[in-house]
């Protein structure tokens, strides 16, 4: 089988199974009883309706209009297919509806019209205004679309966008803006030449004219040549506009030290010797799919220097209106605009341009492994899946609605709602609040033991960008720095951040001596102590910790967690502190859950149970959470004999002569403590209500296996394992941790000792 038909196979599959299509819909309330059902429907969803009746603005508050878009066509003008009909069109347009729901959260229903008479089809697209909160016009050819869209636009009172326009205009319009930047040109001076007299190809030059280019220095051509004055063959109104008093005929004759090719048309458009003739550091949108106006290796030939985007995955650069579309609409929906102005529009580009020329999310890089993504000729755009798009493209068009007066519903704080569009990527960003406000009243040292890893390089630059504290790398200072670099980091040492050089530093001789005061009645000889402070970069945190050199260490992004656990106990533990247990909080769609003690104990007895407990209880407040703790066996308040349960019981007697102040019960079955009703039903007497959100095991192979289970198939997003009982002097992570959970265990380190309790 060849590699299009293994594709094509795999594409067919995918649609497929395991059911066809690639949408459904899901009930956001309970219907489990009569009660739900009276209010979901007869009589209680009359109250909704006349709350709406009386003001249509209800709608946003009791029905899901305020977060709907209709993504609407005819399916006259699909991508690189053409005109294949409403219903063939229709995996592109729920395509599309899942773009909208992954990147932005934005509810979508696609609508497939069989009407090709462009005024029929406004008037259909117009009365389905009440369903609706914006309207995405998508694959509608042109001139069609034009009209399409004006019609509505003139007769909504909702935002219409037609994404094959405008979306790929603000991407163009983005891309072009660091391009010239890169280039060191301005857009007043620059020559543009166009192949392209579609409704993409009007827009992206309208939006350039907007963005400062001169309309007598674009040159318009299209499959008949250049647009001038006096044609009238395939002529409409928008190419008339761009049409030039000019002898010449063909795109060889004007693209004569063109600045910027522009094309939206088809293969093998522009020739390299044309490319030779244009200015130097020549900028090329070749964005035809799927073969572009010229491949970039041949502009590569005669223009080395040469800053080329095109429409394609593989190559850098792809200008793909998934950067657009999802962000402008959630910032128009957010604040009830009635349009997308131009304002919105160009506040969308200055987002998405910023980005870029920012340092790149650990996240996207994460998610394009191997690609350069620093700013340059090869990055003038950031990646879709750059996670910071939504909060900082939302929250820029939001701005602009406002601003430009089209939004009926303003925000009134713009800082609160872009941490809320944060908090929908980054799912531990609401219960990681109060751990970085506390962590902000105090500038903690943190020494980062593998400081030569990609994510806690990317994790030390979020440090220094979000929290008060100081990261320390311990680390070669040659490896650090080419890695940085490569990565597209801001960060160096020596300047942002502290190194420790485990091959040389003059720290040396007081680092290995510290050890082995330490550990020279533990069998540790002065060859052995130096040795290991010169290998193993745990043993150097922790004696950096020791020492007071830095106020926690955190390590783990590889190698066991208990060998690292030895080496912190060895320097760092004491009668007063020693590990308590691991405490994993895994983030779930019902909320949080706590799971312990996952990696310290294998089989905890009463009394390190019953700290483990408390420990738990301790830190769950930190989250801004009440603590219940429930105490797990397979034995059910005293059902078996065994010994876990004995260990809990014996554990229960433990925190009962303590007076513990949380709310703890056991020993039960895990069901027993996630469904408060069971319990009731099996323990009436229970002492605790409700479901429980921590989780104390009697074996760690227990704890783990719950916490590996959620994490893996239940989609859990774990914050940890947070190392209980040392003081927060030190933590120990696990190698799968990504950079955020690295910046969340910092924000944990540093919360001051008193706060910490």
């Amino acid at each position: 089988m060849s590699e299009n038909q293994s594709l094509r196979q795999a594409a067919l599959y995918y649609h497929e199974h395991p059911k066809p299509g690639k949408l459904e819909i899901r009930a956001t309330k309970p219907m489990a009883n009569g009660r739900d059902l009276a209010r979901a429907y007869s009589p209680g969803v009359a109250e909704a309706c006349l709350e709406i009746k009386e003001d249509e603005a209800n709608a946003a508050r009791y029905t899901t209009r305020g977060n709907l878009v209709g993504v609407v066509s005819n399916g006259s003008a699909v991508l690189g297919l053409g005109n294949i009909g409403a219903l063939a069109s229709k995996p592109v347009m729920e395509g599309k509806a899942v773009l909208f729901k992954k990147f932005a959260n934005i509810d979508c229903f696609d609508i497939e019209l069989n009407e090709p008479d462009p005024e029929k089809l406004a008037d259909l697209v117009c009365a389905m205004e009440p369903t609706f909160g914006a309207i995405n016009l998508e694959d509608i050819k042109a001139p069609d679309c034009f009209i399409v869209e004006r019609i509505c636009r003139e007769r909504m009172n909702i935002p219409v966008f037609h994404d094959d326009q405008h979306g790929t205009a603000i991407v163009v319009g983005a891309a072009a803006k660091n391009a010239i930047f890169v280039a060191q040109k301005s857009f007043e001076d620059i020559k543009i030449v166009s192949t392209g007299g579609g409704a993409a190809g009007i827009a992206c030059l309208n939006m350039l004219l907007k963005l400062g280019v001169k309309r007598e220095n674009v040159w318009l051509c299209d499959i008949h040549g250049l647009v001038y004055e006096g044609r009238t063959e395939d002529m409409n109104p928008q190419k008339a506009e761009y049409a030039q008093k000019s002898d010449l005929r063909t795109l060889d004759e004007v693209i004569d030290g063109a600045d910027l090719f522009l094309g939206l048309s088809g293969p093998g458009v522009l020739k390299p010797e044309m490319v030779a003739r244009m200015a130097t550091r020549p900028i090329i949108f070749a964005l035809a799919n799927p073969t572009p106006e010229i491949m970039p290796d041949l502009v590569r030939e005669v223009a080395p220097d040469a800053i080329i985007a095109t429409g394609r995955s593989d190559f850098p650069n792809q200008v793909n209106n998934v950067l657009c579309f999802p962000f402008i609409f959630r910032g128009a929906l957010d604040v009830g605009a009635t349009e997308i102005n131009d304002e919105m529009q160009l506040a969308c580009i200055d987002g998405i341009a910023e980005l870029a020329r920012a340092t790149t999310s650990a996240e996207a890089a994460a998610a394009y492994s191997g690609e350069q993504l620093t700013f340059g000729a090869d990055y003038l755009i950031p990646k879709p899946f750059d996670p910071r798009l939504i909060a900082v493209v939302s929250s820029s068009v939001a701005r602009a609605a406002m601003e430009s007066g089209v939004a009926a519903r303003p925000i009134e704080d713009l800082d609160a709602y872009k941490h809320k569009l944060n908090q929908s990527v980054f799912r531990s960003a609401l219960l990681m609040r109060p751990v970085f406000e506390a962590a902000a009243s105090a500038s903690r040292r943190i020494v980062f033991a593998e400081g030569e890893d990609e994510r806690v390089l990317r994790a030390a630059q979020a440090v220094l960008e979000e929290t008060t504290e100081t990261p320390i790398l311990i680390g070669r200072p040659e490896v650090i720095e080419q890695r940085c670099e490569r990565f597209g980091l801001d960060i160096r040492p020596g300047r942002d951040v502290q190194l420790v050089n485990p091959e040389n530093d003059p720290r040396y001789y007081d680092y290995w001596t510290s050890y082995h005061e330490i550990m020279e009645r533990r069998g540790v000889t002065p060859d052995l102590a130096k040795a290991i402070l010169r290998t193993n970069t745990t043993a150097i945190g922790a004696i950096m910790v020791q020492r007071g050199e830095a106020d926690c260490l955190i390590c783990g992004t590889f190698g066991e967690y208990r060998w690292h656990l030895n080496y912190i106990n060895q320097v760092l533990g004491s009668e007063e502190l020693h590990p308590a247990g691991a405490l994993s909080l895994m983030i779930l769609e019902e909320g949080p859950l706590f799971i312990a003690d996952t990696q310290v104990h294998t089989e905890p007895c009463a009394e390190e149970l019953a700290d483990i407990a408390i420990g738990a209880a301790r830190h769950v407040r930190r989250f801004g959470l009440t603590p219940k703790v429930a105490m797990c066996s397979q034995s059910q308040f005293g059902s078996q004999n065994d010994s876990s349960g004995q260990r809990m019981r014996a554990a229960m007697d433990i925190l009962n002569r303590k007076g513990c102040s949380f709310e703890f019960e056991g020993e039960m079955n895990v069901e027993a403590a996630l469904d408060g009703e069971l319990r009731a039903r099996v323990f009436p007497n229970s002492r605790m209500e409700g479901i429980a959100n921590v989780l104390v095991f009697a074996h760690a192979d227990a704890a783990s296996g719950v916490r590996n289970i959620l994490k893996m198939r239940a989609g859990g997003l774990e914050v940890g394992p947070i190392l209980m009982g040392m003081g927060n002097r030190a933590h120990i992570v696990s190698p799968s941790i990504t950079t955020r959970g690295l910046l969340n265990m910092a924000a944990i380190a540093g919360t001051p000792v008193a706060q910490y309790g």
